[in-house]
Protein backbone atom coordinates (compact mmCIF):
# COMPACT_ATOMS: atom_id res chain seq x y z
CA UNK A 1 0.00 0.00 0.00
CA UNK A 2 2.74 2.51 0.75
CA UNK A 3 4.70 1.54 -2.27
CA UNK A 4 1.96 2.14 -4.26
CA UNK A 5 0.98 5.64 -2.52
CA UNK A 6 4.73 6.29 -3.42
CA UNK A 7 4.30 5.35 -7.17
CA UNK A 8 1.46 7.58 -7.75
CA UNK A 9 3.10 10.44 -5.88
CA UNK A 10 6.24 9.85 -8.48
CA UNK A 11 4.24 10.17 -10.96
CA UNK A 12 2.25 13.46 -10.09
CA UNK A 13 5.53 14.96 -9.76
CA UNK A 14 6.89 13.74 -13.49
CA UNK A 15 3.52 14.96 -14.90
CA UNK A 16 3.72 18.37 -13.27
CA UNK A 17 7.21 18.63 -14.38
CA UNK A 18 6.16 17.54 -17.56
CA UNK A 19 3.30 19.93 -17.84
CA UNK A 20 5.77 23.08 -16.11
CA UNK A 21 7.85 22.14 -19.65
CA UNK A 22 4.99 22.35 -21.73
CA UNK A 23 3.96 25.74 -20.36
CA UNK A 24 7.30 26.96 -20.28
CA UNK A 25 7.94 25.92 -24.16
CA UNK A 26 4.54 27.41 -25.22
CA UNK A 27 5.21 30.57 -23.36
CA UNK A 28 9.03 31.14 -24.64
CA UNK A 29 7.55 30.15 -28.39
CA UNK A 30 5.14 32.85 -28.23
CA UNK A 31 7.27 35.51 -27.06
CA UNK A 32 9.57 34.65 -29.92
CA UNK A 33 6.41 35.00 -32.17
CA UNK A 34 5.38 38.21 -30.89
CA UNK A 35 9.25 39.52 -31.10
CA UNK A 36 9.37 38.50 -34.63
CA UNK A 37 5.61 40.02 -35.61
CA UNK A 38 6.83 43.09 -33.73
CA UNK A 39 10.23 43.19 -35.89
CA UNK A 40 7.93 42.45 -38.61
CA UNK A 41 5.52 44.86 -38.18
CA UNK A 42 8.11 47.47 -37.58
CA UNK A 43 10.05 46.95 -40.93
CA UNK A 44 6.52 47.12 -42.38
CA UNK A 45 5.67 50.46 -40.83
CA UNK A 46 9.11 51.99 -41.76
CA UNK A 47 8.62 50.73 -45.34
CA UNK A 48 5.03 51.72 -45.77
CA UNK A 49 6.62 55.82 -43.87
CA UNK A 50 9.06 55.94 -46.91
CA UNK A 51 6.61 55.13 -49.45
CA UNK A 52 4.39 58.17 -49.18
CA UNK A 53 7.80 60.43 -49.04
CA UNK A 54 9.40 58.84 -52.34
CA UNK A 55 6.16 59.47 -54.05
CA UNK A 56 5.82 63.30 -53.02
CA UNK A 57 9.45 63.81 -54.38
CA UNK A 58 8.87 66.23 -56.82
CA UNK A 59 10.26 65.31 -60.21
CA UNK A 60 12.62 67.74 -62.82
CA UNK A 61 10.61 68.50 -65.69
CA UNK A 62 11.73 69.05 -69.33
CA UNK A 63 9.30 70.90 -70.53
CA UNK A 64 10.39 73.96 -70.80
CA UNK A 65 8.61 76.81 -72.52
CA UNK A 66 9.50 77.87 -75.95
CA UNK A 67 11.03 81.89 -75.96
CA UNK A 68 9.88 83.18 -78.69
CA UNK A 69 11.59 86.24 -80.58
CA UNK A 70 9.79 89.23 -80.39
CA UNK A 71 9.77 90.67 -84.20
CA UNK A 72 8.62 94.27 -85.04
CA UNK A 73 8.72 96.09 -88.37
CA UNK A 74 8.71 100.28 -88.36
CA UNK A 75 8.41 102.12 -91.98
CA UNK A 76 10.32 105.43 -92.11
CA UNK A 77 8.95 108.11 -95.13
CA UNK A 78 11.33 110.65 -95.88
CA UNK A 79 10.77 113.81 -98.49
CA UNK A 80 12.84 116.47 -99.72
CA UNK A 81 12.72 120.28 -99.81
CA UNK A 82 9.16 121.86 -98.67
CA UNK A 83 9.32 125.38 -99.06
CA UNK A 84 6.18 125.88 -97.24
CA UNK A 85 5.76 130.03 -98.15
CA UNK A 86 7.26 131.96 -100.32
CA UNK A 87 9.77 135.04 -100.91
CA UNK A 88 8.10 138.52 -100.50
CA UNK A 89 9.76 139.33 -104.28
CA UNK A 90 7.82 136.42 -105.67
CA UNK A 91 4.87 137.30 -107.91
CA UNK A 92 1.84 136.94 -105.21
CA UNK A 93 -0.25 135.71 -107.62
CA UNK A 94 1.71 132.32 -108.59
CA UNK A 95 2.91 132.09 -105.15
CA UNK A 96 2.68 129.12 -102.64
CA UNK A 97 -0.25 130.90 -100.18
CA UNK A 98 -2.18 132.32 -102.97
CA UNK A 99 -2.53 128.99 -104.40
CA UNK A 100 -3.81 127.40 -100.98
CA UNK A 101 -5.78 130.54 -100.32
CA UNK A 102 -7.58 129.77 -103.95
CA UNK A 103 -7.80 126.30 -102.88
CA UNK A 104 -10.84 127.12 -99.88
CA UNK A 105 -7.62 127.85 -97.45
CA UNK A 106 -7.42 124.22 -97.35
CA UNK A 107 -3.89 123.61 -95.91
CA UNK A 108 -4.73 119.90 -96.19
CA UNK A 109 -4.60 121.01 -99.79
CA UNK A 110 -0.08 121.06 -100.43
CA UNK A 111 0.15 117.08 -99.37
CA UNK A 112 -3.47 115.78 -100.07
CA UNK A 113 -1.56 113.36 -102.44
CA UNK A 114 0.50 111.93 -100.60
CA UNK A 115 -1.13 111.89 -97.01
CA UNK A 116 -1.98 108.09 -97.92
CA UNK A 117 1.49 107.18 -97.79
CA UNK A 118 2.61 109.13 -95.00
CA UNK A 119 -0.81 108.11 -93.03
CA UNK A 120 0.19 104.17 -93.42
CA UNK A 121 3.82 104.74 -92.07
CA UNK A 122 5.16 105.01 -88.74
CA UNK A 123 7.26 108.07 -88.93
CA UNK A 124 7.75 111.08 -91.60
CA UNK A 125 10.41 113.00 -91.80
CA UNK A 126 10.68 116.18 -94.25
CA UNK A 127 13.39 118.79 -94.78
CA UNK A 128 11.57 122.26 -93.75
CA UNK A 129 13.41 124.71 -95.91
CA UNK A 130 10.93 128.00 -94.93
CA UNK A 131 10.22 129.95 -91.85
CA UNK A 132 6.60 130.72 -90.14
CA UNK A 133 6.72 134.22 -89.59
CA UNK A 134 5.30 137.61 -89.67
CA UNK A 135 8.70 139.31 -89.46
CA UNK A 136 9.61 141.62 -91.78
CA UNK A 137 13.74 141.93 -91.13
CA UNK A 138 15.36 139.86 -93.08
CA UNK A 139 18.87 138.52 -94.38
CA UNK A 140 20.76 140.26 -97.06
CA UNK A 141 21.07 136.90 -99.53
CA UNK A 142 19.14 136.24 -102.76
CA UNK A 143 16.01 134.17 -101.54
CA UNK A 144 14.40 134.30 -98.00
CA UNK A 145 11.17 132.13 -97.51
CA UNK A 146 8.68 132.64 -94.85
CA UNK A 147 4.47 131.87 -94.50
CA UNK A 148 2.59 132.73 -91.91
CA UNK A 149 2.52 130.97 -88.35
CA UNK A 150 -1.03 129.36 -89.58
CA UNK A 151 0.35 127.34 -92.86
CA UNK A 152 2.11 124.74 -90.13
CA UNK A 153 -1.09 123.31 -90.07
CA UNK A 154 -0.16 121.88 -93.44
CA UNK A 155 2.33 119.56 -91.39
CA UNK A 156 -0.42 118.10 -89.31
CA UNK A 157 -2.91 117.34 -92.49
CA UNK A 158 0.11 115.59 -94.26
CA UNK A 159 0.93 113.64 -91.00
CA UNK A 160 4.14 114.43 -91.18
CA UNK A 161 5.83 114.05 -87.80
CA UNK A 162 9.03 115.02 -87.92
CA UNK A 163 10.98 118.65 -89.81
CA UNK A 164 14.85 118.65 -90.12
CA UNK A 165 15.47 122.53 -89.67
CA UNK A 166 19.19 122.85 -90.42
CA UNK A 167 19.72 124.26 -93.50
CA UNK A 168 20.60 127.38 -95.60
CA UNK A 169 16.85 129.25 -95.06
CA UNK A 170 16.24 128.45 -91.34
CA UNK A 171 17.53 132.35 -90.38
CA UNK A 172 16.03 133.98 -93.80
CA UNK A 173 14.20 136.23 -90.92
CA UNK A 174 16.69 136.34 -88.64
CA UNK A 175 16.67 135.24 -85.07
CA UNK A 176 13.28 136.45 -84.53
CA UNK A 177 12.34 134.63 -87.64
CA UNK A 178 14.00 131.14 -86.69
CA UNK A 179 12.27 131.93 -82.82
CA UNK A 180 9.11 131.88 -84.57
CA UNK A 181 9.29 129.16 -86.29
CA UNK A 182 10.54 127.03 -83.19
CA UNK A 183 7.48 128.37 -81.47
CA UNK A 184 5.00 127.65 -84.43
CA UNK A 185 6.16 123.96 -84.86
CA UNK A 186 5.69 123.37 -80.80
CA UNK A 187 2.09 125.27 -81.11
CA UNK A 188 1.46 122.76 -83.78
CA UNK A 189 2.86 119.15 -82.21
CA UNK A 190 5.43 119.05 -84.98
CA UNK A 191 8.96 117.36 -84.23
CA UNK A 192 11.89 119.20 -85.37
CA UNK A 193 15.79 118.34 -85.26
CA UNK A 194 18.78 120.31 -86.21
CA UNK A 195 20.67 123.35 -85.83
CA UNK A 196 21.44 121.75 -81.83
CA UNK A 197 18.02 120.50 -81.81
CA UNK A 198 17.88 116.36 -81.37
CA UNK A 199 14.29 114.39 -81.46
CA UNK A 200 13.89 110.81 -79.67
CA UNK A 201 10.69 109.07 -80.85
CA UNK A 202 9.76 105.53 -80.08
CA UNK A 203 7.72 103.23 -81.92
CA UNK A 204 6.46 100.26 -81.52
CA UNK A 205 8.74 99.69 -78.41
CA UNK A 206 12.20 100.76 -80.54
CA UNK A 207 13.48 103.95 -80.06
CA UNK A 208 14.72 106.00 -83.24
CA UNK A 209 17.13 109.39 -82.93
CA UNK A 210 17.03 112.58 -85.56
CA UNK A 211 19.90 114.45 -86.13
CA UNK A 212 20.14 116.97 -88.55
CA UNK A 213 23.30 119.48 -89.92
CA UNK A 214 24.32 121.21 -92.50
CA UNK A 215 27.18 119.50 -94.64
CA UNK A 216 28.60 122.07 -96.96
CA UNK A 217 31.75 121.08 -95.92
CA UNK A 218 34.27 117.75 -94.12
CA UNK A 219 35.41 119.74 -91.27
CA UNK A 220 36.74 118.65 -88.30
CA UNK A 221 33.68 121.05 -86.32
CA UNK A 222 31.37 118.60 -87.91
CA UNK A 223 32.73 115.13 -87.42
CA UNK A 224 33.18 116.08 -83.68
CA UNK A 225 30.25 116.79 -83.26
CA UNK A 226 28.26 114.43 -85.17
CA UNK A 227 30.79 111.73 -83.73
CA UNK A 228 29.56 113.16 -80.13
CA UNK A 229 26.20 113.34 -81.10
CA UNK A 230 25.67 109.50 -82.62
CA UNK A 231 27.49 108.08 -79.65
CA UNK A 232 24.97 109.64 -77.54
CA UNK A 233 22.26 108.06 -78.92
CA UNK A 234 23.91 104.85 -79.89
CA UNK A 235 24.26 104.18 -75.97
CA UNK A 236 21.04 104.58 -75.51
CA UNK A 237 20.34 101.93 -78.10
CA UNK A 238 18.56 103.81 -80.87
CA UNK A 239 18.31 103.80 -84.17
CA UNK A 240 20.29 106.88 -85.71
CA UNK A 241 18.78 108.72 -88.63
CA UNK A 242 20.88 111.81 -90.23
CA UNK A 243 19.31 114.40 -92.16
CA UNK A 244 22.21 116.45 -94.14
CA UNK A 245 21.64 119.77 -95.99
CA UNK A 246 24.75 119.37 -98.57
CA UNK A 247 25.44 119.76 -102.04
CA UNK A 248 25.73 121.74 -104.79
CA UNK A 249 22.27 122.76 -106.32
CA UNK A 250 21.38 121.57 -109.98
CA UNK A 251 24.48 118.46 -109.71
CA UNK A 252 22.83 115.07 -109.77
CA UNK A 253 25.63 113.45 -108.48
CA UNK A 254 27.10 113.93 -104.78
CA UNK A 255 30.76 116.11 -104.51
CA UNK A 256 33.67 114.51 -102.77
CA UNK A 257 32.36 116.01 -99.29
CA UNK A 258 29.25 114.63 -99.12
CA UNK A 259 30.43 111.39 -99.58
CA UNK A 260 33.48 111.65 -96.87
CA UNK A 261 30.68 113.10 -94.42
CA UNK A 262 28.44 110.18 -95.14
CA UNK A 263 30.75 107.45 -94.79
CA UNK A 264 32.06 109.21 -91.44
CA UNK A 265 28.70 108.96 -90.04
CA UNK A 266 27.90 105.15 -91.10
CA UNK A 267 31.47 104.56 -89.55
CA UNK A 268 30.62 106.04 -86.49
CA UNK A 269 27.64 104.30 -85.85
CA UNK A 270 24.82 105.94 -88.45
CA UNK A 271 21.94 103.95 -89.25
CA UNK A 272 20.72 105.83 -92.48
CA UNK A 273 21.72 108.87 -93.88
CA UNK A 274 19.38 111.62 -95.64
CA UNK A 275 20.51 114.55 -97.93
CA UNK A 276 18.65 117.88 -99.54
CA UNK A 277 19.80 120.86 -101.33
CA UNK A 278 20.91 120.76 -104.82
CA UNK A 279 16.85 120.89 -106.01
CA UNK A 280 17.34 117.90 -107.75
CA UNK A 281 17.72 114.36 -106.95
CA UNK A 282 20.98 112.60 -106.27
CA UNK A 283 21.57 108.19 -105.76
CA UNK A 284 21.35 105.86 -103.17
CA UNK A 285 24.62 104.41 -101.95
CA UNK A 286 24.90 101.12 -99.79
CA UNK A 287 28.02 101.63 -97.76
CA UNK A 288 28.68 98.78 -94.91
CA UNK A 289 25.27 97.45 -95.38
CA UNK A 290 23.77 101.07 -94.52
CA UNK A 291 21.97 103.36 -97.10
CA UNK A 292 22.88 106.56 -97.91
CA UNK A 293 20.07 108.57 -99.83
CA UNK A 294 22.61 111.91 -101.36
CA UNK A 295 19.24 114.05 -102.40
CA UNK A 296 15.83 114.00 -102.61
CA UNK A 297 15.41 116.86 -104.79
CA UNK A 298 12.25 119.43 -104.12
CA UNK A 299 9.07 118.18 -102.73
CA UNK A 300 6.55 120.54 -101.63
CA UNK A 301 8.63 123.69 -103.00
CA UNK A 302 6.97 127.04 -102.94
CA UNK A 303 10.96 128.10 -103.93
CA UNK A 304 10.00 128.23 -108.09
CA UNK A 305 6.55 128.51 -109.51
CA UNK A 306 7.53 126.41 -112.46
CA UNK A 307 11.07 124.79 -111.70
CA UNK A 308 12.62 122.74 -114.57
CA UNK A 309 13.28 119.46 -113.10
CA UNK A 310 10.04 118.42 -111.20
CA UNK A 311 10.85 115.25 -110.05
CA UNK A 312 11.17 114.07 -107.16
CA UNK A 313 10.52 110.61 -104.47
CA UNK A 314 9.53 109.66 -101.04
CA UNK A 315 11.75 107.35 -99.22
CA UNK A 316 11.28 104.79 -97.18
CA UNK A 317 13.20 102.45 -94.98
CA UNK A 318 11.60 99.52 -93.39
CA UNK A 319 13.27 98.47 -90.26
CA UNK A 320 12.87 95.01 -88.71
CA UNK A 321 14.03 94.23 -85.49
CA UNK A 322 14.34 90.88 -83.35
CA UNK A 323 14.15 91.51 -79.52
CA UNK A 324 15.31 95.42 -80.29
CA UNK A 325 17.72 95.33 -81.96
CA UNK A 326 18.19 95.82 -85.40
CA UNK A 327 18.65 93.13 -88.00
CA UNK A 328 17.56 94.54 -91.54
CA UNK A 329 16.90 97.65 -93.11
CA UNK A 330 14.69 96.99 -96.56
CA UNK A 331 14.44 99.96 -99.32
CA UNK A 332 12.07 101.41 -102.13
CA UNK A 333 11.06 104.84 -103.26
CA UNK A 334 7.90 106.23 -104.65
CA UNK A 335 8.15 108.13 -107.65
CA UNK A 336 6.91 111.63 -107.51
CA UNK A 337 6.01 115.03 -109.57
CA UNK A 338 6.60 118.35 -107.54
CA UNK A 339 3.46 119.26 -109.14
CA UNK A 340 -0.21 117.63 -110.01
CA UNK A 341 0.27 118.95 -113.50
CA UNK A 342 3.03 119.78 -116.01
CA UNK A 343 3.20 123.12 -116.80
CA UNK A 344 3.66 125.34 -113.97
CA UNK A 345 3.57 124.26 -109.89
CA UNK A 346 0.84 123.71 -108.52
CA UNK A 347 2.74 122.65 -104.89
CA UNK A 348 0.73 119.94 -104.62
CA UNK A 349 3.35 116.46 -104.78
CA UNK A 350 1.94 113.86 -106.92
CA UNK A 351 2.90 110.42 -107.24
CA UNK A 352 3.95 109.31 -111.02
CA UNK A 353 2.28 106.84 -113.00
CA UNK A 354 2.72 105.01 -116.08
CA UNK A 355 5.79 106.26 -118.54
CA UNK A 356 6.34 108.74 -116.44
CA UNK A 357 7.20 106.74 -113.55
CA UNK A 358 9.38 104.15 -115.28
CA UNK A 359 11.50 107.32 -116.64
CA UNK A 360 11.79 108.34 -113.51
CA UNK A 361 12.95 104.74 -111.56
CA UNK A 362 15.39 104.12 -114.79
CA UNK A 363 17.11 107.90 -114.11
CA UNK A 364 17.52 107.35 -110.17
CA UNK A 365 19.15 103.75 -110.72
CA UNK A 366 21.51 105.08 -113.16
CA UNK A 367 22.79 107.73 -110.09
CA UNK A 368 22.90 104.92 -107.45
CA UNK A 369 26.13 103.09 -106.64
CA UNK A 370 26.68 99.69 -104.73
CA UNK A 371 23.27 98.52 -104.54
CA UNK A 372 22.48 94.82 -105.39
CA UNK A 373 19.24 95.06 -107.02
CA UNK A 374 17.10 98.52 -108.86
CA UNK A 375 15.11 100.49 -107.15
CA UNK A 376 11.37 100.59 -107.36
CA UNK A 377 8.22 100.69 -105.31
CA UNK A 378 8.89 97.56 -103.68
CA UNK A 379 10.93 96.85 -100.79
CA UNK A 380 14.09 95.25 -101.55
Amino acid sequence: MKKRKKTMRLGVIIFSLIALFIIAFSAGALISYNQSKDKADKNKTATDTKKPTEELKPSISTNIPEVKDEKVEVVLSCAGDCTIGTDPKFDPGSSLPTIVRKNNNDYSYLFKNVAPIFKSDDITIVNLETTFTNATAKADKQFTFKAPPEFAQSLNLGYIEGVNISNNHTHDFLDKGFKDTISTLQEYKVNYFGEGNKWVTEVKGVKFAFLGYQGWAASKTLFDTMKKDIQEFKNQNCVVVINFHWGIESQYSPNGDQKQIAHFAIDNGADLIIGHHPHVIQGIEKYKGKYICYSLGNFCFGGNSNPPDKDTFVFQGKFSFTNKSLTNCAIRVVPFSVSSVNNKNDYCPTPLNGDAKARLLEKLNKLCSNLEFKVDEDFR
